[in-house]
């Protein structure tokens, strides 16, 4: 699993092997089996998370049970929830596997170790931080002013691999639709073509 985690490093960093070797060094692994969670609401985050294989999904649950899915995090992105791994407060989502998932992880006090010591990493941290707060914009604008059926092309667009992985429950509720809504858009498609 490393060995992913170090080709994924080399391939979008220049990082000097040393400091890629420091990195890993810190990284502890995990397994979780489809649906076991990473953390619940309630808890605080205490760890940045890179997926190795599998998938993540970030969500709340509302009152009546329904989930709110934020994000998902396939192989070879990062996760957390910032705001309660940056103030070390309760969390108001939960991270949990959507299928046999494979992570590293990263205590807080081990990363902000590595982001002292190894400038270029933190650099590439940042630049990771930035792109998630332009894509996280983006998608609360798609959510606001697109239609159902708009958001479900556009998710065609951007995840075409991951309609083989998800239920249509979940990218429902990704998308913010009902799953009734997103069967007939669904259906809709599939007549055009």
């Amino acid at each position: 699993m490393h060995i992913q985690f170090e080709s994924y490093l080399r391939t979008n960093t220049n990082l000097p092997p040393e400091a890629i070797s420091q990195i890993i060094s810190f990284a502890l692994l995990r397994s979780l089996r489809r649906n076991e969670y990473l953390f619940s609401t309630g808890e605080i985050c205490r760890h940045k998370v890179f997926v190795v294989s599998g998938m993540l999904r970030t969500f709340n649950t509302s009152a009546d049970g329904g989930e709110h899915i934020l994000q998902f995090s396939a192989e070879n992105s990062w996760t957390l929830d910032p705001e309660s791994y940056d103030r070390q407060i309760p969390s108001l989502v939960s991270i949990a596997a959507v299928e046999p998932t494979t992570i590293l992880y990263w205590q807080k006090a081990d990363f902000n170790v590595l982001l002292t010591e190894i400038p270029q990493f933190k650099s590439f941290a940042d630049q990771i931080i930035s792109r998630n707060i332009y894509y996280s914009r983006q998608r609360i604008l798609k959510a606001l002013s697109n239609t159902a059926e708009e958001k479900y092309e556009d998710f065609v667009k951007e995840f075409p691999g991951y309609l083989l992985r998800l239920p249509l429950r979940m990218i429902a509720a990704y998308l913010g639709i009902s799953l009734k809504t997103l069967t007939r858009v669904r259906h809709a498609q599939l007549q055009r073509y």
